[in-house]
């Protein structure tokens, strides 16, 4: 009789212990799946707002394309002289916005130079799509560091010194030119968007490297 209690007891306790460990398990499921939920959701949260972040600069960069660009020069794209020559040619603007060049483009992939480059090379670079930065010696030092670090992050732009250029910071596209303010200027960045390697370029996306550098040696770019 006392061995059937004790059985009793044993299978009662074996039975108990199951019904906790069963207990336990429901428990840790569902914490388990109540932080997968809290996670899926919080990602699919940032997911959305990384998103709508990323629509809301494209939707950005689409109107500033669009909108106008206060003080901007423009020229006829179609009416500027596209000729490959290799003798001087003389330009009605200062810096020029367009006209016969070099057969061989100055590099423009973000490029810096510290000193003023050939004009006929720049030239073919704004007819592959580049945006040429200039500033003469009254741009304040400030705003010539922040511009080369625009332009050194920037492809298809290139940035020079050009002395006598009517304005301090200039920037010019094939057919197109505005005159800034400053490094903070919103203008850049319009300026940017709407005319690298802009709708206006007769060959936008055409090579940007492979010309001539810095030490004024031409690569394998030709009459491109």
């Amino acid at each position: 009789m006392a061995a059937n209690r004790s059985n009793a007891d044993r299978r009662a306790r074996i039975e108990e212990m199951r019904r906790a460990e069963q207990a336990r398990e429901r428990r840790n499921r569902i914490l388990t799946i109540g932080i997968s939920s809290v996670v899926v959701l919080g990602l699919v949260g940032f997911g959305t707002v990384v998103l709508k972040k990323k629509a809301d600069e494209d939707a950005a960069k689409e109107a500033a394309a669009k909108a106008p660009i206060a003080a901007e020069k423009s020229w006829d794209p179609k009416k500027l002289g596209r000729n490959h020559v290799e003798t001087p040619v003389k330009y009605d603007t200062k810096p020029p916005v367009g006209g016969d060049h070099h057969p061989v483009w100055m590099n423009c992939d973000g490029e810096v130079y510290k000193k003023p480059i050939p004009e006929t090379n720049a030239v073919h670079s704004l007819e592959h799509g580049a945006v040429w930065v200039t500033y003469s010696k009254k741009a304040p030092a400030a705003d010539v560091e922040k511009l080369e670090k625009k332009v050194d992050n920037t492809t298809y732009t290139l940035m020079s010194p050009v002395d006598d250029q009517p304005g301090a910071i200039m920037l010019s596209a094939w057919g197109k030119q505005v005159t800034v303010d400053g490094a903070d200027d919103p203008r850049i960045d319009a300026f940017f968007t709407k005319y690298v390697k802009g709708p206006q370029t007769p060959e936008p996306g055409a090579a940007c490297t492979g010309g001539v550098g810095a030490d004024g040696a031409a690569g394998a770019g030709m009459g491109q």
